[in-house]
């Protein structure tokens, strides 16, 4: 019935504007969502992009933004940094901590709504269709030749497009189409902490990473230094829940935080693609995190989001243009290509560097803090100057660390 009385009331409405066929339609409003659409829509295609929600809205996530981020943005996009990052301090379970800095920043930082809500907005100069307030319930294609597929919503919808990209976030209903499997689910807890001025300054251009008690965590503290917040978080292996609660607790008194209310606390879970885990299906291709795509050690999304969404936008615009199914294939073949000789590369020296830290944090820790070239490797992967991936390749010292970390 609820559905019925949905339906009357766009009747009443007026023409509905998702009718029609789209060259390519964007389930998820993020990063890799709005990085597909503005793709797609920049080589001329008719682009719907849909959100459950209305921008700005707030998002689970640090709001680091390294140069790999950076790199990948529109050309006159302009960053909404609510601090430059110059130095890091490490701790080891809140011991041993040392702060190493740089002379050209590392990296910067914003809050995901403003962010997010400039990469809609850029997506919708170039020619994308937003549409908000619409849940996709999954995708219909047909097998065979079918020159289209449908994009089905929780009202009773079926938007019809010549391209699907599914970038609705680490639980994706898009992502269940395709059939993306993971191999690593990880818990992120987060809290958004208000603190007076003196505070605010004293954490300007520095972050806190402490290597954590349990295997593969780490906490961290973001200053967003304009708005007058500390983003404190922590990440582990899903499946303890209270432990990871409680290292968050322990992780904020032991940096003096406790003290003051946080505006905002939530969680979310990580997923990471396992490596034969699929990248499309038929008309319809994932990316983001529901594809799977994260960096497996420090679980950074934001990078993998913003290439990965690139790459689905311009290779969505072939699949567009595709006659027969055998081309549509070509095209998707391509895109999965295009995905694993990047992404995937780095992804595998993540997992690598994920396994031998889990076994030896304090051998990671005693690298980046006392050993010069540990550091600049580090710094110059935030920078986007190399990536993991290239310092294990170039490096013989960084793969005998992880060799013997993970022993």
């Amino acid at each position: 019935m609820a559905a019925d009385q949905e339906a009357a009331d766009r009747e009443a409405a007026g023409p509905d504007p998702l009718a029609g066929v789209w060259d390519v339609v964007v389930v998820g409003a993020g990063p890799a969502g709005s990085s597909a659409a503005y793709a797609a829509a920049t080589q001329g295609r008719r682009v719907l992009l849909l959100d459950k929600a209305e921008h700005p809205r707030y998002k689970t996530c640090g709001g680091g933004i390294i140069g790999p981020s950076r790199d990948t943005l529109p050309a006159d996009f302009k960053l909404p940094l609510q601090d430059r990052i110059h130095a890091v301090t490490f701790a080891l379970g809140g011991r041993f901590t040392r702060t190493r800095r740089s002379k050209r920043m590392l990296f910067g930082l914003v809050n995901r709504d403003e962010f997010d809500l400039r990469l809609v907005q850029s997506a919708e100069q170039a020619g994308a269709v937003l549409v908000t307030g619409v849940t996709a319930t999954g995708v219909e294609q047909e097998d065979g030749d079918s020159r289209t597929a449908f994009v089905t919503t929780a009202d009773g919808r079926r938007i019809e497009a010549r391209a699907v990209v599914g970038a609705d976030g680490s639980a994706s209903r898009i992502g269940r189409h395709v059939g993306v499997t993971f191999d690593q689910i990880d818990l992120g807890l987060e809290a958004e902490i208000p603190v007076p001025e003196e505070v605010s300054r004293a954490w300007a251009g520095r972050i806190h990473l402490d290597w954590g008690p349990l295997p593969g965590s780490y906490g961290w503290v973001f200053p967003k230094t304009d708005s007058g917040t500390l983003t404190v978080g922590v990440i582990s292996a899903r499946g303890d829940g209270e432990r990871t609660k409680q290292y968050l607790a322990d992780y904020i008194r032991q940096l003096g935080l406790s003290g003051f209310e946080p505006s905002i606390e939530s969680g979310h879970l990580t997923r990471c693609r396992a490596e034969d885990s699929p990248l499309s299906r038929g008309r319809v291709l994932v990316a983001g995190d529901a594809a799977g795509l994260l960096e497996p050690w420090t679980r950074e999304g934001i990078s993998y989001a913003l290439r990965s969404g690139r790459l689905a936008g311009e290779w969505a615009a072939k699949v567009a243009e595709a006659g027969g199914a055998a081309d549509v294939r070509r095209q998707a073949l391509n895109y999965a290509f295009a995905v694993k000789a990047g992404l995937g590369v780095e992804m595998r020296a993540g997992k690598v560097m994920l396994n031998a830290f889990e076994r030896r944090p304090h051998l990671f820790h005693a690298a980046v803090c006392l050993v010069n070239p540990a550091w600049r490797a580090f710094a110059r992967t935030t920078q986007g100057h190399t990536t993991f991936a290239q310092v294990m390749r170039e490096h013989r010292a960084a793969r005998r660390l992880a060799a013997i970390a993970a022993r």
